[in-house]
């Protein structure tokens, strides 16, 4: 494997978390919030954010899987990877979110599939409000309409690891955001 080019360091992803659960806490001042992670990417983040967020916040995790012909992982890298939006639930949220304010914490909005799927799942369990927190956005790569309401950085369309982003599991645990060159393998 070829070396990973540092796309956001650690500093400014701890800068931008702030700001962002700054925000969180101005826009559900004096309420209470359920933040939901994706599992496994979103972990970091949902830690880091958690902390900065001053309410009465509780977490859960929910966790789902893409169905389609998942490439090797030297393919994905190079060509990338398109989920069909076909998605299995593998863990269901523990607490209830009927009329709480809940905000779906994802690594990446990417294509938009998956999330429009898990949006309406988490629609059917009825929340007061339900906002979705990304750190990264890759609009370029958007197939459905979907925009985050917290979004740390908008990104190019380049393979990226680390801070819970993963190629085939590996690298979650980098502190920077780094680009994994396409030519890798």
């Amino acid at each position: 494997m070829t070396e990973l080019k540092v796309l956001l360091t650690r500093d400014q992803i701890q800068r931008r978390v702030a700001e962002l659960g700054a925000e969180i806490t101005r826009d559900f001042a004096g309420q209470s919030i359920i933040l939901v992670g994706v599992l496994k990417g979103s972990a970091v983040f949902l830690a880091d954010l958690a902390r900065q967020i001053k309410l009465d916040a509780t977490f859960d995790f929910i966790g789902i899987s893409s169905y389609g012909n998942r490439p090797h992982p030297t393919q994905e890298l190079k060509n990338g990877w398109d989920s069909t939006g076909e998605v299995k639930l593998t863990k269901d949220v523990d607490q209830t979110m009927k009329d709480k304010n809940v905000i779906v914490v994802e690594d990446i909005l990417d294509t938009g599939l998956t999330l429009t799927v898990l949006k309406k799942l988490l629609l059917a369990h009825q929340p007061k409000t339900l906002k979705i927190a990304a750190l990264l956005d890759k609009p370029s790569r958007r197939k459905l309409p979907l925009q985050g309401d917290y979004v740390g950085f908008t990104i190019p369309d380049e393979f990226v690891v680390g801070y819970g982003l993963d190629y085939a599991e590996r690298y979650r645990n980098l502190s920077d955001i780094c680009v994994i060159p396409r030519n890798s393998s």
